[in-house]
């Protein structure tokens, strides 16, 4: 797996979501909405909830539309029903593409998003056709640019603090959790004073298809119109682009 392409791929799309912050508050704000409904409003006894709160605070999230959208998932305040829906579809070249969405209307959405798979070389597949090539993992990117420490102590400390994996790459440190352990891992790794360039829990493709021309020119099409999405919360594939 060419590691350096993985993360300037990862780049590329937080510093696109990043430049659309409206789009990203919403997203955040729905991830609130829902896990406060299915696992109740107390942080503290919700995982989950404890999780996005924490994104949406990274992202700079006001607190206001924090509490709001806490108050929505608990049924306190009146706001949409979002559903919570996993697309799976194939991607230019036979590349896999899982889709985490969440929407007030599914047929219209089924509807929108089988339309950009077709218009950019691609096709709506069901359910399981790709989930099992990705592994849910905790996920660290370490960047050598921003934190004064050699490969040996960063690999003792994550070693010690229970990873999974680790692997250096061009330019960063890629470190590897089981989900069960992402927040003790992530507090180990701060408590160092390690700057993390991400820090959370995806999904992993156990392999990865390297494309070139016009199937490679199609998939970031894809992929970008699939993120541009108001109802895509999160797109996975195992596609490299190699910079």
């Amino acid at each position: 797996m060419a590691g350096h392409s993985k993360w300037a791929n990862i780049k590329r799309k937080k510093s696109k979501v990043d430049a659309q912050r409206g789009k990203l508050f919403t997203r955040l704000s729905k991830e609130i909405i829902v896990a406060a409904r299915n696992g109740g409003p107390d942080p503290d006894n919700n995982m989950r909830l404890k999780a996005a709160i924490q994104k949406a605070k990274e992202a700079n999230l006001p607190n206001e539309n924090i509490n709001r959208a806490i108050q929505k998932g608990a049924g306190e305040v009146e706001g949409a029903a979002y559903e919570e829906i996993v697309y799976e579809g194939y991607g230019p070249g036979g590349v896999a593409v899982l889709l985490e969405i969440m929407t007030d209307n599914r047929n219209r959405t089924a509807g929108e998003i089988r339309h950009i798979f077709s218009r950019y070389g691609g096709s709506l597949g069901e359910t399981g056709c790709v989930a099992w090539m990705f592994d849910q993992k905790g996920l660290f990117i370490v960047e050598k640019s921003d934190n004064n420490i050699n490969e040996d102590d960063l690999m003792i400390i994550a070693l010690e603090a229970g990873v999974e994996d680790f692997k250096t790459e061009d330019d960063s440190y890629e470190i590897t959790t089981a989900p069960a352990d992402f927040y003790k891992v992530k507090e180990v790794l701060e408590d160092k004073g390690l700057r993390l360039a991400m820090a959370e829990i995806t999904m992993v493709p156990q392999t990865t298809i390297n494309l070139s021309g016009n199937d490679a020119d199609m998939m970031v099409k894809l992929l970008e119109t699939l993120e541009d999405h108001d109802d895509v919360q999160n797109v996975y594939t195992n596609f490299e682009l190699n910079e």
